[in-house]
């Protein structure tokens, strides 16, 4: 079983990565990359990122893990529910963001309720 802080650090520093990737243009995370991405989405995946990092340093891990993930579910329903490109209409998506979302609320959702927080001795 993964300890909650780890896992919250890791999920952190990866959507902090993604977020800025998405400014540097590549084939991957860009407007016109295989999940696509414009300023806005890219600053969800900062703030994302940023919440992780805050729920890990606050002792927090597993509930900002379950709370991030139960987001991503919202996320992942709303855009398939969205027939336009724009999710809320600001953040830029495609079919492959849509299917990476749910599969992120799974994930993350899992991680959480399998992860434990570390007892304070």
């Amino acid at each position: 079983m993964i300890e909650a802080k780890i896992l919250a650090r890791v999920l952190g520093a990866t959507f902090i990565g993604v977020g800025l990737l998405g400014f540097v243009p590549n084939p991957l995370v860009a407007p016109d990359g295989i999940f696509a991405v414009n300023t806005m989405h890219n600053l969800v995946h900062i703030v994302t990122g940023a919440g992780f990092l805050i729920g890990a340093s606050m002792g927090k891990s597993r509930a900002t893990i379950i709370g991030i993930g139960i987001g991503y579910v919202a996320v992942a329903v709303l855009g398939f529910m969205t027939d336009s490109h724009l999710l809320l209409g600001m953040i830029h998506i495609n079919e492959a963001d849509r299917w990476l979302h749910a599969g992120l609320a799974i994930a993350i959702l899992a991680g959480g309720f399998l992860s434990k927080e570390r007892a304070i001795a």
